[in-house]
């Protein structure tokens, strides 16, 4: 279906062909119909769907008719789950309310001072795109009135939701009007629980129209598996960068502090990355935002913060260096690429921390994703120059970086002190103390437990250095025992996993466990001579005492009034 088969204005189609839309998505071919004309409705859309474009749509359609027909301007209410998708809504509604006269947007997200948002609000506003704090603030400062809303919108609820958003939007729907006496369209990834529940508590009869999530992003996007160690990692991906030679690219890691880290050396290699996460200033997060999608920077490293929301036109290349912890993200991360009917690549690293979330992924989609081992010599040589940098090395000067991440923060960000003192490092043995030491040696108090001892295990006695067995590694790899990209490549997939399982799964820990601590005869005393078991006799019980009960002293009211109460 084609826009202009919609019973849309004119107006409204000039901004649908300055916005360079000719043909609908599935998701506006079902919708619009249905939405166009005043209905509530339910939408299951993922990312990346255009379902922006629907719901835009549908407020400018209303508000051209209200023109015409010489009523008042209506007015709505977006709600969205980030800032950055909030002012992606906000520009995109700019872009097709071009040819649209005596229409104002304004946008209101938390992170930035009020006076540019009440400025807005002084001006007149129309279409409202927010973030769910900061327009109940200016609720609760009596700013503005839910109930002027005709149309309520509210995009990404199941993130909205996991983002502990529920009460608030159940909030706002409260503060509206009836729902007879507006129009309610809720878009989600998922139809659960309680998306129906606000359906069926605060809609009116609402249209429910799924789309299911495989037809939408994973069909059109190229996808890629690489099987790699984690110290092989990073080469591997500048590898495979030297060979793509994208135009833009968008990586995506788990961490803040490894999004920090691989941005550093992806910069110290040549290509000018920058990073996008959280902690990072709202100003900052919008510029970084801004110059991607400009052109004006090429490779941004980002966390999970940019799996939604974030736009770039024509972004040819996402690879998920690290693998989502879940599964949702994973789509929701190769969402960035392949929009609007385009296609597009995605590239997945498959290290020995990250790779049991990959069945939970393709199980997901609905697919395996194509693992690819390279032929040798088919991957171009290149060198790491950022090899020699550790990775506290090129974290320790950014200061967004996680204070546990930087050289000197212990934990509460206390620096250690020198070995002995009391703030850190290792306590000096009395024995060994030198004269210079002021204070006297520490008494015996006996065997300490052994520090390593696991919590809630019962204190065991210090044995001897040679004795001790070596402390297993329960999260962190053994480094020694890491096969290298080669060796990966030539293990079948049983003993691959078998692999995985040995460096990171705890139960397949080879290691063996402590034995039980023997008791040791004191020097003092002569060890017993042997002698053959004699039965103990029957143990006596000990006499019976009877215990007085104490008696009771008066109360309060005892010796106020002379008896009980």
């Amino acid at each position: 279906m084609k826009f202009t088969e919609l019973p849309l204005s004119e107006q409204v189609l000039k901004g649908v062909a300055s916005a360079h839309f000719t043909d609908c998505t599935e998701v506006q071919q079902r919708v619009l119909p249905v939405s166009l004309t005043q209905r509530d409705v339910m939408v299951q859309s993922k990312t990346g769907s255009g379902k922006t474009a629907v719901y835009v749509l549908t407020i400018l359609e209303k508000f051209v008719q209200a023109q015409k027909e010489g009523k008042g301007k209506p007015k709505a209410l977006i709600v969205a789950p980030t800032r950055e998708l909030a002012v992606q809504i906000e520009e995109d509604t700019l872009k097709l309310s071009e040819h649209v006269i005596d229409l104002t947007v304004g946008c209101f997200y938390g992170g930035v001072g009020y006076a540019q948002q009440d400025k807005i609000l002084a001006s007149g506003c129309d279409i409202f795109v927010c973030t769910p704090g900061r327009i109940l603030d200016y609720q609760k400062m009596h700013k503005i009135d839910f109930r002027q809303f005709d149309i309520f919108v509210v995009d990404e609820a199941d993130r909205l939701f996991d983002m502990g958003f529920y009460p608030d939007i159940q909030n706002m729907f409260s503060l509206l009007r009836p729902c007879t006496e507006r129009q309610t369209m809720l878009f989600s990834a998922t139809l659960g629980t309680k998306v129906k529940n606000l359906a069926w508590s605060f809609m009116n009869n609402p249209a429910e129209i799924e789309v299911e999530p495989e037809e939408i992003t994973v069909k059109a996007i190229t996808q890629e598996l690489y099987h790699i160690s984690k110290s092989d990692k990073f080469k591997l991906l500048l590898q495979l960068l030297h060979r793509e030679n994208p135009e833009n690219c968008l990586v995506f890691t788990n961490t803040k502090a490894r999004c920090i880290e691989v941005s550093k050396r992806l910069t110290l290699n040549g290509y000018a990355a920058k990073y996008l996460m959280g902690d990072l200033a709202q100003a900052k997060r919008l510029e970084t935002i801004d110059r991607m999608k400009e052109g004006k920077i090429k490779f941004l490293v980002a966390t999970d913060v940019a799996a939604r929301g974030l736009q770039i036109d024509d972004l040819q290349l996402v690879v998920n260096y690290d693998i989502p912890d879940d599964f949702e993200s994973y789509v929701h991360r190769i969402g960035r690429t392949a929009r609007a009917g385009k296609s597009g690549k995605s590239i997945t690293l498959a290290d020995e921390e990250y790779v049991f979330g990959l069945e939970p992924i393709e199980t997901y989609i609905n697919m395996k994703i194509p693992v690819i081992w390279p032929a040798e010599g088919e991957l171009p040589e290149v060198e790491d120059k950022s090899a020699k940098f550790s990775f506290r090395d090129l974290v320790k000067s950014d200061e967004y970086a996680p204070s546990s991440s930087r050289p000197g923060q212990g934990r509460g960000g206390k620096r250690p002190g020198p070995a002995g003192s009391r703030s850190g490092g290792p306590r000096r043995d009395a024995s060994s103390s030198s004269s210079s030491s002021s204070r006297p040696p520490r008494k015996s108090q006996g065997p300490r437990p052994i520090a390593s001892a696991p919590r809630g295990d019962a204190p065991q006695a210090r044995r001897p250095r040679e004795e001790q067995p070596a402390r297993r590694e329960t999260y962190a790899p053994r480094r020694s025992s890491s096969k290298s990209y080669a060796e990966i490549q030539k293990l079948s997939l049983e003993e691959r996993m078998s692999y995985y399982k040995q460096q990171y799964n705890r139960e397949a820990d080879p290691s063996p466990a402590i034995p039980a601590k023997k008791p040791v005869a004191s020097k003092s005393t002569p060890p017993k001579a042997k002698s053959a078991p004699v039965s103990a006799p029957a143990p006596t019980p000990a006499p019976r005492v009877e215990q007085k009960q104490k008696e009771s002293k008066p109360g309060f009211f005892a010796r106020l009034f002379g008896k009980k109460k």
